[in-house]
């Protein structure tokens, strides 16, 4: 053993993993073993230990020294919980008791830029009386981390997770607001960027120094044959930025970037990263975030000769951070964002690794059928995708602050006769209004017109045609939530969409930004709009009218709780239909992407009893009758069986 061992390692030598970690705690001199918090955090330990000392075997089990991180990432748990404050305890035990917290009816989610939505943090604790109004439970603030200019990604390249951006804020001011949040019934969201680091975090400055600790924080070669190896295998990302998976470093050495040059992947094969950034993630916890976005899950395990995406220690990775979780702060709940194949999205989905998930299939289709006027791919998604592992839900969302991808399978698509190569190009021009008789207004990203391949950028209403003013294009706003809203888990509202914010075209006149089209639909705080909400002679007031209406019917209909459904065949291409079911019923929604009336026939409906009640209305609906849908309409009803 060395002669610098620690305290932990000197006790912990010769010892069975649950002996030495015991032991190290008991070495520990920071951590207090005493009173009813250290009985908490045994218990826990004793509930969750055995998970976590598998899953770190089976990731660092051939290493000499995996023992020894074991004992020392346990140690920092147990002085993280200290460190954490009675309320969040207290928080913790009522999530623990209450394990479906997150499948309520009545919640709620949005999403913003802390400076662009309200300039800084003290600007947003501002709005919490709209947030209330809106009837918010969820905020994701989009980063705010400390990122350097011009190479921050929109704040994705962390250079400190302890530190907010100062032009927004500071950390004790996002400490206050998450408690001021939590007051009010809203959680708290960030980003946990953890794939990797701006190269002008710490741990690169010091790895790029030459420091052989850091160095093994990320992956860096002396020469080309390795990155070589590895970029057989390994796809491009963003070509535009720089060609394969590596960049080379001043001093000639090379260093892996799957994303811009400026964003340097963490070495997750030394357990001494997967401590460091555990270390970070609790931080955070003990600030009051209670959901960590876990951003491009796919991506954080390399092995050689592979595409180093979706691979099996990615999900060990994840449960063995969520094992770190129920030790030191059980509230925290994981949400992925992996924008992969249906087929992996799903899998990182499960009560042991993301709670909650982005759902950007049913996104992606939701804009397929406006543009199709069909819904027969977002009908079959919701057949054959939709179900979720218990204790798991989908957050689901029109648009987000990222580009559309069109995300479907290519083989869903060909059962339908679609050839999905060609459908994305279709896609493609559509949106962008390439398309004879498009009504969208979105603006390409990562445009190449040799192929046809592109994504898109653009805010809900530029999509849907607002920009031309008419009705259809306010119909579409709705149509395209009442599917975010009814089909289960959790909605999620890019902030401004609910007043119907337009493109900002002059996104390329900030510095930073004209390379980048996503910009386009990250507009600044719409007060014009804002200040029209409750008008119902405008626009913005119908928009907004129409989208609390249907928020309070979700809130008062236990049926649209949680994540089930059950899919249901209208007998029209044009009409989606599904089922929130009840022990008696069902919940059964119908929405017509048709840009003309559509009928459902009686007998369609024949499998429940002849009335049922429309929830917008409270009117009772004679299923014996049929259901006509006018264009671009939806309807809500409560059915009994037959």
């Amino acid at each position: 053993m060395s002669e610098k061992a620690t305290a932990p390692e000197r006790a912990t030598a010769g010892q069975q993993p649950r002996e030495r970690v015991l032991a190290a705690l008991e070495a520990d001199g920071g951590v207090v073993r005493s009173g009813p918090g250290w009985e908490v955090f045994r218990r826990r330990f004793d509930t969750h230990f055995p998970d976590l000392e598998r899953l770190f075997e089976q990731l660092y089990g051939t290493r000499a020294d995996w023992q020894d991180h074991l004992a020392r990432l346990v140690v920092e748990c147990a002085a993280s919980w200290q460190d954490r404050s009675e309320d969040l305890k207290t928080l913790d035990e009522r999530r623990e008791a209450e394990p479906d917290w997150f499948q309520s009816e009545r919640m709620l989610g949005a999403v913003c830029y802390v400076d662009r939505y309200a300039g800084t943090l003290e600007g947003l604790r501002e709005r919490i009386p709209y947030f209330r109004e809106l009837g918010l439970t969820y905020l994701h603030l989009m980063p705010l981390f400390l990122a350097p200019e011009p190479n921050s990604d929109g704040g994705y390249a962390v250079s400190s997770y302890r530190e907010v951006n100062p032009r927004l804020g500071t950390m004790d001011q996002l400490r206050a607001l998450a408690a001021e949040f939590r007051a009010n019934g809203i959680s708290l969201v960030v980003d946990f960027i953890f794939n990797h680091t701006s190269d002008e975090h710490v741990w690169a400055r010091r790895a790029a120094a030459g420091e052989a600790e850091f160095e093994d924080y990320y992956w860096i070669f002396p020469d080309r044959a390795m990155p070589d190896a590895y970029e057989q295998t390994v796809r491009e990302i963003f070509p535009d930025d720089h060609p394969g998976a590596f960049v080379p470093m001043p001093d000639g050495r090379w260093v892996w970037a799957t994303f811009h040059t400026f964003q340097w992947d963490l070495n997750y094969s030394n357990p001494a990263v997967f401590r460091a950034m555990a270390g970070e993630m609790l931080f955070l916890a003990n600030q009051g975030v209670e959901i960590l976005r876990m951003d491009a899950v796919a991506f954080i395990w390399k092995q050689l000769g592979t595409a180093c995406e979706n691979l099996p220690e990615a999900h060990l990775l994840l449960r063995a951070f969520n094992a770190v979780c129920r030790l030191a702060a059980p509230s925290l709940v994981f949400k992925s964002e992996a924008i992969v194949h249906p087929d992996e999205v799903v899998k990182y989905i499960d009560p042991a690794e993301c709670q909650i998930s982005y759902n950007p299939l049913e996104m992606a289709l939701t804009w397929e059928a406006l543009a199709t006027r069909d819904v027969r791919l977002l009908a079959q998604a919701l057949e054959r995708r939709h179900s979720l592992p218990a204790g798991t839900a989908w957050v689901n969302y029109v648009r987000s602050h990222d580009d559309i991808g069109w995300t479907f399978a290519d083989e869903d698509a060909a059962e339908l006769g679609i050839n999905g190569f060609d459908h994305r190009r279709f896609l493609n021009r559509f949106y962008v209004n390439r398309y004879p008789g498009s009504f969208a207004r979105g603006v390409p990203f990562q445009d190449n017109p040799k192929t046809g391949d592109c994504r898109i950028s653009g805010t809900t209403a530029s999509l849907c045609g607002l920009e031309d003013g008419t009705e259809e294009a306010v119909r579409r706003i709705l149509l395209a939530h009442s599917i975010a809203i009814s089909t289960g888990g959790i909605p999620l509202i890019y902030l401004g969409d609910e007043v119907g914010q337009l493109n900002d075209y002059a996104y390329a006149d900030e510095p930073g930004h004209g390379s980048d089209s996503r910009w386009v639909h990250r507009p600044h705080y719409p007060a014009a709009r804002y200040a029209h909400r409750n008008d119902p002679w405008t626009i913005e007031g119908q928009i907004y009218a129409g989208l609390k209406k249907m928020l309070a019917v979700r809130a008062r209909t236990p049926e649209l709780a949680g994540n089930r459904l059950i899919d249901f065949a209208t007998g029209s291409d044009h009409v989606l239909g599904y089922q929130r079911p009840a022990y008696d019923g069902a919940v059964v929604a119908f929405a017509n992407f048709s840009d003309s009336a559509q009928h459902i026939a009686p007998g369609t409906l024949s499998g429940f009893a002849p009335a049922a009640e429309d929830l917008f209305t409270g009117q009772t609906v004679l299923l014996s009758d049929g259901i006509t849908l006018p264009a671009q309409e939806f309807v809500w009803v409560r059915a009994r069986h037959a």
